[in-house]
């Protein structure tokens, strides 16, 4: 390579000639790729600004009312967990305000308030409306029916959930399972219950069509929202109270007016709890936010099963060290107890096609849900529970 100080003054300027084309031409082509990245900066900053996504994500405020009392932090407190997922899910474009039973309409009609449009949501048990037709109780719990696993398979994936939307449609609601207690205890009784006789006469508050299976063995069954059934029971009004379980029912306070306690609660041993949503509102979601809506009931259903279950076994050990007696309910009245339901299946099917529908697909479920059961689960809890004494 030549130096620059033995270069003739001739080759200098060719070279610089060369040079000078050189670097107009790498200016050009400078300014040409700054002209194209700054094109497109600014492309995808408009991308980005206003994505399809974002353009379709409407700005929501729902209201949800709750059939239960802020209190119970476990059953109030999904619709709750649900409410905040959503909200999380959509960056706070979808806000929906959950009330307490009570805030806007009883704990009792938080359907009719959806069905009529004055909500567009509630979070409800759905065996609440059995006056409206028996077909309701399957979406909650029914005597002697399907325990919460079972009712998720159910629900989730043999059909359940299609079927009773079908039946829902007729009062304006779309339904999604949004919680679940676990199998019930017996309830609050303030005397013994030794055998069937005993169950004559008794003013007991129970929900759903379990009360329609014990008027046949002389019970006098109180529909009654949680928060009203404490005074009920201060006050004698009731003999007896179920609810859902030790957690909820220390929180109650059942025990300081109600000494025995029975298990288990045949009536429900797995109730689901739904979100109803009013159709037309529905319908009117965007498809990702119905997608939202469903995944944020699911959060709902795992929670609140979740929390039953770390808070019961302390509640139960907490209640009994404090005086209450623990019973089982004895084998004749459970054995009459079963008769009677199946009685009360047989008459009511009979007479309602829809309630026929359902419960033929219900026992259906049932009876390949225990053939499993018994195999595994039953087999593992078995063993396991004895074990537990000896560990």
């Amino acid at each position: 390579m030549l130096s620059l100080a033995r270069a003739s003054p001739q080759k200098l300027s060719g070279r610089s000639r060369i040079a000078g084309r050189e670097m107009r031409g790498d200016h050009k082509l400078m300014k040409r790729r700054q002209f194209i990245t700054a094109a497109g900066a600014g492309l995808a900053v408009g991308a980005i600004a206003k994505p399809a996504i974002a353009q379709s994500m409407p700005d929501l405020k729902w209201r949800l009312t709750s059939s239960f009392p802020k209190s119970l932090d476990t059953i109030y407190g999904a619709a709750e967990v649900f409410a905040k997922t959503v909200a999380e899910a959509t960056d706070n474009k979808f806000q929906i305000q959950v009330f307490a039973a009570g805030e806007i309409v009883p704990g009792l009609q938080a359907a009719d308030a959806v069905t009529n449009g004055t909500v567009e949501m509630c979070h409800t048990a759905s065996y609440y409306y059995v006056g409206k037709d028996p077909t309701f109780a399957f979406g909650t719990a029914v005597p002697f029916g399907l325990n919460q696993r079972m009712m998720d398979a159910w629900m989730f994936s043999m059909g359940g959930m299609d079927l009773m939307n079908g039946f829902y449609k007729k009062y304006n609601i779309h339904a999604i399972p949004a919680g679940n207690t676990g199998a019930q205890m017996g309830g609050w009784f303030r005397k013994e219950i030794k055998d069937v006789s005993d169950l004559k006469g008794l003013k007991f508050r129970i929900g759903g069509f379990a009360g329609r299976v014990l008027q046949k063995l002389g019970v006098v069954p109180q529909q009654l929202a949680g928060g009203d059934i404490y005074p009920a029971l201060e006050k004698g009004t009731l003999d007896a109270a179920e609810w859902v379980g030790p957690y909820d029912d220390e929180k109650l306070g059942f025990q300081k007016v109600a000494q025995y306690y029975y298990y288990p609660g045949w009536w429900e041993g797995g109730p689901m709890l739904h979100n109803f949503i009013n159709i037309a509102k529905w319908n009117e979601l965007p498809k990702h936010y119905q997608a939202v809506v469903y995944a944020a009931s699911h959060v709902a259903n795992t929670m609140m099963m979740a929390r039953y279950d770390a808070g019961n076994p302390a509640a139960l050990r907490r209640l009994v060290g404090g005086g209450a007696q623990l019973r089982p309910f004895p084998q004749p009245v459970m054995e009459a107890c079963y008769k009677a339901a199946n009685e009360v299946y047989a008459e009511t099917s009979a007479a309602n096609p829809d309630f026929k529908k359902v419960y033929d697909a219900m026992v259906a479920v049932r009876g390949d849900e225990y053939l499993w059961w018994q195999v595994a689960e039953y087999g593992f809890d078995t063993f396991m529970i004895r074990a537990r004494g000896r560990s």
